[in-house]
This record gives C-alpha cells, sequence and structure tokens, in this order.
C-alpha cells in the first residue's frame, strides 16, 4: 500500500509532483487559496484543491482521514518573541506555520516535510526559525533530520543542514532552499536512532539537464526580446549600481565566455527575476532586431537580448521535459488556457524544483522502509493507526506494554477500535464484545482508567481519552 499524502500551501502541486515521481506515495486532500494557482492545479492533476488550511472546515476534513505524510511549501510570516510558556501557539499564532502545526498536533502524521525559501533561516535575526523547528522537535515530538534534538537555543550552528541548492540535483538553476524533513518519535520510537544525519545533497543519477544551453526553445517569438529602450534602461541601472559599489543589475546567463551556464533563482515576482536570467540569443534575435512589436515603445534590440520563455521557466523547475512525461514518453504539462502569462512566470517561480522533491521523497521512503523494518509485531499494528485511534493505543502500550502480554494488548487495541475514541461504552458493552465476565471487563476498564486511557463519565458510562 502506498504511503498517503496531504499537500498543504500547494501552489501548482510541485511537492505532491516529486513525491508522486518517486512512487510509493499517494495524495489524498490539497489546499490552496490562489485562484490562479488552484486553476493550474486542478488542470494538472485533475483534483480541486481549494481548501484553506486556517478553517475548522477543512482540519476536520483531515482529520478524518488516513494519512502519512505531510506535504507543505507555507510562506514565511512573522512570528511572535511572546508567550514562550504557551508554545506554538503564543509563538505562531497567525501565521500559516500555526495552522500547520495544529494540524500536525491532531493528526500525527508519520513524517512531515517542509519547504521553504533560504532567508527562512535568518528571518527575524533567526527566530521565526527557531520557533518552527523549537515547536516540531519539544512540543510536537519529531526527529528532525539533520537537526539534534533539544538544541534549538543552538540552531545557528545547524541552519546549513537544512539548505539544499537546486543545481546539484539536475538542473542548471542556483536555487537555494530550505527543507526540513521530520519523522514522530511516537511512530517510530527508538528506531528513530537509524535515521541518517544530513539529507541528500544531490543527484546520484545523470543530470536532467547540463547547462542553460540545453533548456533553452529553439523558436522564439518576437514578445520576449527587449526593446532597446528598455534594455539601455536596465544598461544604465546596472552602471550606476557599479558605481555605487553595488552588484545589482540585470543578468545576461549565457553570455559569451561563460562555459556551463547557470540561471539565478527564478522569483515569483516576475520583472525582477526575468531580468536576472536573460538570454543571449543571435539565432532567433537576427530574426527580430530592429523591428517594431505591438507593445514595445522601441524597437527590438540589436544585441540579441530576450527573457527566458515559460517553457525555459518550466524545464528549470523540472515541470516541463521531466516531472509530467509520461510511460510513453509524451510530455503532458501545460498551462490551461485561461491562465496568462505573468501568472505562468509567477506560478513556476513561486513553486518547488521537482527533481529535488523526488531526491527528498525517495530518502524519507528509505527511511521508513528502513525502519519499519526492524518494527516489533506490536510497532507494526501501531504503524497500521492514524489520529486518535493511533494516540489511545500508543498510549495503552506506553503505559502497559511492560506489565501485559502482547496478546492482551492487542485485545485492548481491539476494544479502542469497536468502541472509538470519545464514544461512550458501558462495562455490560465491554462484557458483551469481549465475551467475558463483568469480573474480567471491570479489571479491563480499571486497568485502562489507571493508565489514564479512559475516563469514567456520568452514571455508568466510560469513553477513551487522549
Amino acid at each position: 500500500m502506498p504511503y498517503r499524502t496531504i499537500d498543504l500551501c500547494a501552489g501548482i502541486g510541485g511537492i505532491r509532483r516529486g513525491f508522486e515521481l518517486a512512487s510509493g506515495f499517494e495524495n489524498v486532500i490539497a489546499a490552496e487559496i490562489d485562484e490562479f494557482a488552484c486553476r493550474t492545479y486542478e488542470h494538472l492533476f485533475h483534483d480541486d484543491p481549494r481548501n484553506d488550511i486556517a478553517t475548522d472546515e477543512f482540519k476536520k476534513k483531515v482529520s478524518e482521514l488516513h494519512y502519512d505524510v505531510l506535504l507543505a511549501g507555507f510562506p514565511c510570516q512573522a512570528f511572535s518573541s511572546v508567550g514562550r510558556k504557551q508554545g506554538f501557539e503564543d509563538t505562531t499564532r497567525g501565521t500559516i506555520f500555526f495552522e500547520i502545526a495544529k494540524i500536525i498536533r491532531e493528526t500525527t502524521p508519520k513524517v512531515v516535510f517542509l519547504e521553504n525559501v533560504e532567508n527562512l533561516t535568518i528571518h527575524d535575526k533567526g527566530n521565526t526559525f527557531k520557533t518552527i523547528i523549537r515547536t516540531l522537535d519539544e512540543e510536537l515530538d519529531y526527529e528532525i533530520i539533520g537537526f539534534p534534538h533539544g538544541e534549538s537555543e543552538n540552531l545557528k550552528r545547524y541552519a546549513r543542514s537544512f539548505i539544499r541548492n537546486s543545481r546539484y540535483f539536475g538542473v542548471p538553476q542556483n536555487r537555494p532552499r530550505v527543507y526540513i524533513v521530520a519523522f514522530s518519535r511516537a511512530y517510530f520510537g527508538q528506531h528513530i536512532s537509524a535515521l541518517p544525519d544530513s539529507l541528500p545533497d544531490k543527484r546520484d543519477r545523470q543530470a536532467i539537464y547540463e547547462d542553460i544551453n540545453d533548456v533553452l526553445e529553439e523558436d522564439v517569438s518576437a514578445r520576449f526580446f527587449l526593446s532597446s529602450g528598455y534594455l539601455k534602461t536596465l544598461e544604465n541601472h546596472r552602471i550606476r549600481q557599479k558605481e555605487n559599489g553595488y552588484g545589482f543589475g540585470y543578468r545576461i546567463i549565457n553570455e559569451k565566455g561563460v562555459e556551463h551556464p547557470v540561471a539565478n533563482t527564478l522569483l515569483a515576482t516576475g520583472g525582477s527575476g526575468r531580468e536576472r536570467n536573460l538570454i543571449y540569443d543571435p539565432v532567433n534575435g537576427e530574426k527580430y532586431a530592429g523591428t517594431e512589436v505591438t507593445g514595445k515603445y522601441s524597437p527590438i534590440n540589436s544585441k540579441y537580448i530576450r527573457t527566458m520563455t515559460p517553457t525555459e521557466w518550466g524545464r528549470l523547475q523540472g515541470f516541463v521535459g521531466y516531472g509530467f512525461v509520461d510511460d510513453k514518453g509524451v510530455d503532458e504539462f501545460s498551462f490551461p488556457d485561461s491562465i496568462p502569462m505573468t501568472q505562468q512566470y509567477k506560478q513556476l517561480g513561486n513553486s518547488v524544483t521537482i527533481p529535488v522533491i523526488e531526491e527528498m521523497a525517495l530518502f524519507i521512503k528509505r527511511c521508513m522502509d528502513d525502519m519499519t523494518n526492524s518494527f516489533t509485531e506490536i510497532e507494526r499494528r501501531l504503524y497500521s493507526m492514524y489520529c486518535s485511534e493511533f494516540k489511545v493505543c500508543k498510549k495503552i502500550w506506553d503505559e502497559l506494554g511492560s506489565s501485559l502480554r502482547n496478546d492482551t494488548i492487542n485485545r485492548y487495541f481491539d476494544v479502542v477500535f469497536h468502541f472509538k475514541y470519545n464514544t461512550p461504552f458501558r462495562n455490560r458493552d465491554l462484557t458483551a464484545y469481549l465475551n467475558c465476565t463483568s469480573a474480567r471487563s471491570s479489571q479491563i476498564i480499571t486497568q485502562l482508567s489507571d493508565a489514564g486511557c479512559l475516563k469514567k463519565m456520568t452514571g455508568r458510562e466510560y469513553v477513551f481519552i487522549i
């Protein structure tokens, strides 16, 4: 059976697709609130992602699902610096991470995978990142790859272990990003010690594209070439920046003399992302130099400089030519007709590099498989449970496992499964279900109550509690 994922802050589904390419993962629900991104996601996956993770309605949906891995490419927002004694509800309230943390706390996924910009590690002098790591490690009880338990005060020392660059994963794009991979200590227990110390840092297989030259389209229309006036403006701006001691300004990434050109980070902001990745294209440029094009205020430049196309951006992110190529070699990636070009750039710049996610997913699957291969019978059964059922049965095992036989523990698990969490039942109901004496069922109720797994309600009813 494949591991099931939920795709939060889904964008156009790059994280989901990376996990699907790794095989053994199947997505069960997605959440995205940007309408243009939702249209592309639905077009690509035939699933409607229009859910808001901040709503109780969505959280209820997730709590009723059986899933294994939480995926989220969440936005970076400001975090509160007050209320440390209250935990993450005080320090992260009002942020998207707070909503994700609530879902993690309520549903206990086996693995959490988070992606964000490199600046996350230094945002608010490192306090934002510290809050996230402390919440996962100390409050939600997850083992984080590349970070020793309880070391949040020394997090700066480990910050680089979370950053990986797309250029080492098969695509020519300099794109450092933060990746957080965390495994539930509740599910994996002592086997956590077998986890590797670091995330994958490169793609061991052949590169998808060697350099920028491999991603460029052969036939590019005039609309992508800069007007002579605009190019002159960019050149003057760069000169002024250089005179002031700055390195800002446009970049021609494949200019003469660059042997293996690599793109700068693609940005969701649009213009600046394109200007930092200009292309010298004499083949197409010769056709258009000096010509007038509708929408441009001056003729096309004679230096053959253009922006990259959405297709080229798609290749640099692994969407085009890789992530959606079917078994017959047909590339099925496309945008819906309703998505304007500015949105195409924004969506690709705002997304993840699929080949990097694929490697992370392969790593996660290996870790999960390696740990579960050494599970005991009880651990395997607990591993098959989810949400409240898992939490109650895990508590039974933790409190009573050392004093009761495995077959007795399994019988108690059966009772939890039969009566469900937070559903009242009576002694006589337990007697009937187990086909035992009333004295025996009373003894079981006493054991579970003493272990803190069962609570007496008004009258003669009991309920399982966490």
